[in-house]
């Protein structure tokens, strides 16, 4: 008898997925690289997570890109659970190691900074205070993120303040938080400001943030990529600013992922961005 190697499976799952872009990027890299493998989709209920990973894994998978409602959940059945990952509190990447164990990890971070210094050459955190607006998982993320970077400060404000004030007490004296109202005072002499909250996304209500002392210098990136030019940046490019769109953060994002699955890491270049845009 021939013993056949798996082939190796990955995928992505969250409730509704249909809409994911995660099969086309990975399925483009793995048609790219040559590489034997699948990247699949799959709706999982709540109630059936635990159940789910505990069977992947004997079916061949070797890792998930997670999604809501599953990216707080998966900590507490992940058996290593990376520090990044516990302090953002939501895991996007999971790992199925050969002794069994579930790894979980945070990469959009890591997506975040890789898109920025790809689209805004010459960008560098500790040039300045940070402003970022949302309080959400992502912008969990994407504070943890410019801290580890090196920003001095980072500014926060949420429409919920008490968000907000979560963050700052779970991150330090580093975070400072604004009221919403006032969320346009966090431009002044800012190097970063970051959109993380959705709106400006399409279906959702338009971003009315006064950028009236926002500076021409600062590199400016909406986390939303439908559209993938919004109102916002479009503000911001008015004023001189140097923006960045969200779509390089969620191809950056992935790029660690496919490298442990698949043992390849993929490049984000332009044929990326087009692919997954067709998509």
């Amino acid at each position: 008898m021939t013993d056949h190697p798996r082939i190796p499976l990955a995928g992505v799952i969250g409730s509704p997925i249909a809409h994911s872009k995660s099969p086309r990027l990975h399925g483009h890299w793995l048609k790219t690289y040559g590489i034997k493998g699948h990247y699949i989709p799959m709706d999982v209920a709540q109630a059936d997570l635990k159940e789910v990973l505990g069977a992947l894994p004997k079916a061949g998978f070797v890792g998930l890109n997670v999604t809501i409602p599953h990216k707080e959940s998966v900590l507490a059945l992940a058996d290593i659970v990376t520090d990044r990952a516990a302090l953002i509190g939501a895991a996007n990447t999971l790992i199925f190691r050969a002794d069994g164990k579930i790894h979980a990890d945070n990469t959009d971070g890591h997506g975040f900074i890789a898109n920025l210094r790809q689209n805004a050459p010459g960008w560098r955190a500790e040039a300045g205070p940070a402003a970022v607006i949302g309080a959400g998982g992502a912008a969990r993320a994407v504070v943890a993120a410019l801290l580890d970077a090196g920003a001095p400060k980072v500014r926060i404000a949420n429409r919920t303040r008490a968000r907000a004030d979560v963050i700052r007490s779970e991150f330090g004296a580093r975070v400072v938080v604004y009221d919403w109202v006032k969320a346009g005072n966090m431009m002044e002499d800012a190097a970063t400001v970051v959109n993380t909250s959705s709106l400006g996304m399409v279906g959702k209500p338009d971003l009315r943030v006064p950028l009236d002392a926002l500076s021409p210098s600062a590199v400016v990136n909406d986390l939303v990529y439908t559209p993938l030019r919004t109102a916002f940046l479009d503000a911001a490019e008015e004023i001189g600013c140097t923006t960045v769109d969200g779509l390089g953060m969620l191809l950056h994002q992935a790029a660690p992922g496919f490298e442990r699955w698949f043992g390849k890491r993929p490049e984000v270049d332009q044929m990326t961005r087009d692919v997954v845009l067709r998509g």
